[in-house]
């Protein structure tokens, strides 16, 4: 037995009427067009967010963990060809394949699978376009893809390879190491005990919501003789985009590891996150006065290194849990509250929760790209 938390999702575009009256392009039809791709984005989002709790991990080149990986330790045949042995292995089943334990085949009258291309069992993998860009290096792959391009069977299907249909997709998250940021102990200011706190800062991608940079945790940071009142002073980095904010994670004095937020007066002042360490500005210079809600920072690659996982799924590996299926509301029109009609609003709602059904049935690659998205 699995169990999902359903949660509400939404989102609300709120558009004045001087807008409409100003600008050429109907804003109300744009905004149901952006918002319309906004929630199809955050679900998928959320589900890699969902798939990234798979325990079943291949790290390339035998690196062993995601720290031990370094730029060369980029994704190729080999690595597809291992992750699908050991899912086989397993007894993952295929899309499209058998699911009986004795299945019966008439001699001499062949499937309807079999007697095309595109309706052979395969698992389906996921992959980043810089990965996909990685494995178009390899000629095999490429020779493979373009025999097998006629058989597509999904949205921006690569081709089959391995037993396994790729597709694209730039919403796969991205994970790059990041250089230490330092703090300082103060013995006031605060409500920290004495002992040896660490550090972690994370930067949070403006657009999908995800701590694509990860810096390494913080040497320990010794506090002694503060009497409970002690703080830690630091600096947060400069971002790598200037919308994107910080996430500051501190431990507690008995551990190395840093699985709570820290608690600052730079984080948000209402709501749930209330007082903890998210959403804080880069190049800000802020104060820890305690340890917040428990929440686990990703694991950094090495410092310049950015790793991308590769998804390769099962049949029956995660599912859906819709308690409500997603609605949208177009309101144009005056009412009560807005009673000059002086605002327009497109808005989008859905309950729902993502849930690994078996962690046997997918597995994911972790590897590095030699291509960079980075232009000028």
């Amino acid at each position: 037995q699995v169990s999902a938390t359903a949660q509400q999702w939404g989102d609300l575009v709120q558009i004045p009427d001087v807008g409409q009256l100003t600008i050429k392009h109907d804003l109300f039809k744009q905004a149901i067009k952006l918002v319309a791709m906004q929630q199809r984005e955050t679900l998928e989002r959320n589900t890699f967010n969902t798939l990234m709790a798979g325990t079943q991990v291949n790290f390339a080149d035998a690196a062993g963990s995601r720290a031990a990986l370094d730029a060369t330790d980029v994704i190729n045949s080999f690595e597809i060809n291992r992750a699908v042995a050991a899912l086989r292995t397993i007894g993952a089943p295929e899309f499209l394949g058998q699911m009986e334990e004795d299945a019966t085949i008439t001699a001499g009258k062949p499937s309807k699978a079999s007697s095309s291309p595109a309706g052979m069992e395969h698992f389906v993998g996921i992959m980043h376009p810089l990965i996909e860009a990685q494995m178009r290096a390899d000629t095999t792959f490429v020779t493979a893809v373009s025999y097998s391009d006629i058989n597509r069977l999904y949205n921006n299907e690569l081709g089959e390879w391995q037993g396994v249909r790729f597709c694209r997709c730039n919403m796969v998250p991205t994970i790059t190491g990041a250089a230490t940021v330092a703090g300082s102990a103060v013995l006031s200011g605060g409500n920290l005990a004495d002992g040896t706190y660490y550090m972690t800062v994370t930067e949070t991608d403006a657009v999908t919501q995800n701590e694509t940079v990860i810096h390494q945790k913080s040497s320990g940071i010794v506090v002694a003789g503060g009497g409970g009142l002690a703080s830690i002073t630091l600096t947060t980095p400069a971002a790598t985009n200037p919308n994107n904010l910080m996430s500051v994670y501190l431990s507690q004095p008995a551990t190395t590891t840093t699985l709570n937020l820290g608690v600052t007066t730079a984080g948000p002042v209402t709501g749930l996150m209330q007082g903890q360490g998210v959403q804080v500005l880069p190049s800000t210079a802020i104060v820890l006065t305690g340890v917040g809600l428990a929440q686990t920072p990703p694991a950094p690659p090495a410092t310049g290194v950015t790793v991308i996982p590769t998804f390769i799924l099962g049949r029956n590996a995660y599912g859906i849990v819709a308690l409500d299926d997603v609605k949208f509301f177009y309101l144009d029109k005056a009412e009560k509250l807005d009673p000059l009609n002086q605002y327009s609003t497109v808005s989008w709602k859905i309950m729902y929760g993502t849930i690994i059904l078996n962690q046997n049935f997918f597995c994911r690659i972790e590897s590095s790209t030699l291509n960079t998205a980075n232009f000028g």
